[in-house]
C-alpha cells in the first residue's frame, strides 16, 4: 500500500464551496453536447476545454469573492473503462484525458488561489452504471479493480483527494474506497438518495456510512451527499445521532423532481437559487460541521453564489 497523503483544508473547518452542476449547464445553457454525460470528452478538443475552464474558473471566482474555501471537482465523473469504451476511448487515452483534467484545474488553481481562498482539486469519480439505478452492483473486489486504473491516473497526475460521486451501494464506495488506498490518496464517498432519502437500493444513509466505515476501518475522510435536492434527505439531519459527523459535504440538485422525473425531463428545472441556499443555512445551522457545499443537476453560478452569500455568515 502506498504511503498516505492527506492535507485537506476542508478539515480543519470553514466554509468550502465547490462547482454545480457542470454538465447540465454545458448542455442546457451552453448548447453543447454531451454524449453519455460525458464532460471529459470535451477536453481533446480546444473550444471544449475552453469551455470546461469559462465554468470552473466562475466557481472559483465565486468563492475568492465570498471569501471562502473552493473545492473543483475534476470532470471526470464518466471517465473510466465502461463510458471510455463506448465512446472511443482506449485505455491509454483515458489515463491521459484524466490526467489533462487535473491539469486543467491547477492552472485554475493558480489564478484564483489566495490566503482566504484555498482550492482543493478533487478527481471526480461516478459509478460504473447509471448513476440513478442501482443495477448489476459489483462487489467491492470487483469495483476495487474496476476503479483502480482511473484512481491511480487522478492521483499520479496531483488530485489532492478522490471524489466517488453518486455512489448508489456500498459494495461499490467500498471498492473505490480500497482503490484510493492503495494509492495513499484521501477518498470521500458521495451517495446519491432518493426522495424518501435512502439510497438506491434502499438501505439508509446510516447504514451505508456504518457499513463501509465499518470495513475500511473509517477509511473515507468523510461523506457526502450529491444528486438530490434538500426536502429528500433533511429530515435526516435533524438528530444528533454520531454517524452525522461523517458527513461533511452535500452537492444538491436545484429540481425537488425524483430521479426517475429527472431522468424524464426534456427541460432543466434550476429551481430558486434563493430557496436552495436558504436550505442549505438551515442545515448548516443545525449541523455546523457540515460544511463542503455546492451544487450537482440543475445548479449553476447563481445556486452557488447564492449558497456562498447565505452560508458564509455561519462560516
Amino acid at each position: 500500500m502506498a504511503e498516505f497523503r492527506n492535507n485537506l483544508p476542508q478539515l480543519e473547518g470553514g466554509l468550502f464551496l465547490t462547482d454545480g452542476g457542470i454538465e447540465t449547464t454545458l448542455i442546457f445553457h451552453e448548447g453543447i453536447d454531451l454524449p453519455h454525460f460525458a464532460s471529459f470528452d470535451l477536453l481533446r478538443e480546444i473550444d471544449g476545454k475552453e469551455a470546461l475552464r469559462k465554468q470552473f474558473a466562475s466557481y472559483a471566482a465565486i468563492a475568492r469573492d465570498h471569501g471562502v474555501g473552493c473545492i473543483l471537482e475534476t470532470p471526470t465523473w464518466r471517465a473510466s473503462s465502461d463510458w471510455g469504451d463506448k465512446m472511443g476511448y482506449s485505455k491509454v487515452a483515458l489515463g491521459a484525458v484524466n490526467k489533462e483534467a487535473v491539469s486543467l484545474l491547477m492552472d485554475i488553481r493558480k489564478d484564483y488561489q489566495n490566503e482566504t481562498t484555498p482550492i482543493v482539486i478533487c478527481g471526480g469519480l461516478g459509478p460504473r452504471g447509471d448513476g440513478y439505478v442501482a443495477s448489476e452492483i459489483m462487489s467491492a473486489d470487483q469495483a476495487q479493480r474496476y476503479h483502480a486504473p482511473q484512481v491511480a491516473a487522478l492521483c499520479r497526475a496531483g488530485a489532492d483527494l478522490i471524489g466517488a460521486m453518486t455512489m448508489t451501494n456500498t459494495g461499490e464506495a467500498i471498492g473505490v474506497t480500497r482503490a484510493a488506498m492503495a494509492e495513499g490518496i484521501p477518498v470521500v464517498i458521495s451517495f446519491t438518495v432518493e426522495t424518501d432519502g435512502l439510497l438506491p437500493t434502499g438501505q439508509s444513509l446510516k447504514d451505508a456510512i456504518t457499513e463501509v466505515d465499518a470495513v475500511t476501518d473509517n477509511a473515507p475522510v468523510y461523506y457526502m451527499i450529491n444528486c438530490a435536492h434538500p426536502t429528500h434527505f433533511q429530515h435526516l439531519l435533524d438528530s444528533d445521532e454520531d454517524w452525522l459527523l461523517r458527513l461533511r459535504g452535500i452537492c444538491a440538485n436545484a429540481s425537488c423532481m425524483s430521479h426517475a422525473e429527472l431522468d424524464a425531463a426534456e427541460e432543466l428545472d434550476d429551481g430558486s437559487p434563493v430557496e436552495l441556499a436558504g436550505q442549505f443555512k438551515n442545515i448548516r445551522g443545525r449541523q455546523k460541521h457540515i460544511n463542503v457545499l455546492g451544487g450537482c443537476c440543475g445548479t449553476d453560478s447563481r445556486h452557488i453564489d447564492q449558497i456562498g452569500h447565505h452560508c458564509k455568515s455561519l462560516h
